[in-house]
């Protein structure tokens, strides 16, 4: 038998309408968007016109037209991160983010921008009241993730909109781990920017992300990449509308295709299908690692329920090298599971699992109970070995 479980990084498999979509645009289309004055060329611009009132529709952004596509999460966070921020910046964010938002925010710390960590417990969970303490004459915005790709756990991120708002910050929500999973309204949960990929929660394609954005911010944030856009090209200066101001150069769209495809299988599926089915899969599990917490073989790093959580389960296993478990688990079961700091150094020292990190389980639409059940048979038989 074989075990796919890490959905964290990238949902696996795919609906069967993903690649089809995508193979049927390469080998019957091949046009592009906005370079083309042809049947085929207007019918590609259609499709990617669906697709952002899909996502719009998806994270209750304001206008379509204010959905930006890059190439993953990681490059939507660094257009917002770099183009908002300027020297004398100063933003907040929780100490169990990802290197996602940390990287950039330290680059650009030789560029006078900085930042505090709001403090998490040990489950992940954010100290809302603690953002207070955090705020400095100069701060600008929070940048936060949704769900931990570490805990598993769920932000409350309509109370840190509610912070935003109070104070005049920009909120940027980054929804690696929730886009397609959990409900998003950018306009209820006052959220001024999501950035997503499209190949976890979505059950995209790799190489296709963006950023859903309010009308204000988007004419605030600096481009990142400036080049062709199809329009305006009797200038040499940057359009100063909505999407082509935040994107250049040609277009992924085998990526938005496959994207277009994904969401048309979501929204069959009805809302909060797929959460319902993950928590269901993550519960069993938890519940399952129950007598090997008991006998000190596993620690379950976050919450012990599926409340305020995504299916995302980190293991520390004491007295066993964690990557020797998840090597193990690949080599004599065929289990793919993530070991290590799963680029998140700061919320693996704010849970007490730095510098040897976690062995990680992540569940997906399409994993099923027998999945989650041959994992614990083969967690247990692993960890009783001497």
């Amino acid at each position: 038998m074989n075990a796919y479980l890490d959905n964290a990084a990238t949902t696996f498999p795919k609906p069967d309408c993903v690649p089809q979509a995508m193979y049927e645009f390469m080998t019957t289309c091949g046009a592009n968007v906005g370079r083309g004055s042809y049947a085929s060329a207007f019918d590609i611009e259609g499709v990617v016109l669906e697709t952002r009132e899909a996502l719009a529709a998806l994270f209750g952004a304001p206008d379509a037209r204010d959905i930006a596509f890059t190439r993953n999460v990681t490059e939507s966070l660094n257009l917002l991160i770099k183009g908002l921020l300027h020297e004398g910046d100063h933003v907040i964010v929780s100490s169990m983010e990802h290197n996602a938002v940390m990287r950039p925010l330290v680059q650009l710390g030789s560029r006078g921008v900085s930042f505090t960590r709001c403090p998490c417990d040990e489950t992940g969970m954010l100290d809302v009241g603690a953002l207070a303490g955090c705020l400095q004459p100069n701060t600008r915005a929070v940048v936060m993730l949704h769900a931990s790709n570490v805990t598993g756990t769920v932000m409350p991120a309509a109370k840190v909109g509610e912070f935003c708002r109070a104070h005049g910050l920009a909120f940027i929500l980054d929804a690696a781990q929730t886009a397609g999973v959990l409900p998003i309204n950018m306009e209820a949960m006052g959220i001024d920017a999501v950035a997503f990929t499209g190949h976890k929660g979505l059950l995209g394609p790799q190489g296709i992300g963006g950023v859903a954005l309010t009308e204000e911010l988007a004419h605030r944030v600096e481009p990142l990449v400036v080049g062709g856009t199809g329009s305006v090209s009797d200038k040499e200066t940057i359009p100063n509308f909505m999407p082509d101001r935040l994107e250049a150069g040609t277009p992924n769209l085998p990526g938005i295709v496959g994207l277009h495809a994904a969401l048309g299988w979501h929204a069959a599926q009805g809302k909060g299908a797929v959460l319902a089915h993950e928590l269901g899969l993550t519960q069993r599990f938890l519940e399952g690692l129950e007598p090997l917490e008991r006998a000190g073989r596993v620690r379950v790093c976050g919450r012990h329920d599926a409340e305020k959580r995504v299916g995302v389960v980190s293991l520390a296993t004491p007295g066993r090298d964690e990557a020797e478990v998840a090597t193990l688990l690949d080599e004599l079961y065929h289990i793919s599971v993530r070991v290590g700091l799963h680029c998140a150094p700061s919320a693996h020292k704010t849970i007490g699992t730095f510098p040897t990190g976690t062995v990680r389980f992540s569940f997906g639409f399409f994993n099923t109970q027998d999945d989650v059940d041959y994992a614990l048979d083969a967690l247990k038989e692993l960890l009783e070995r001497r």
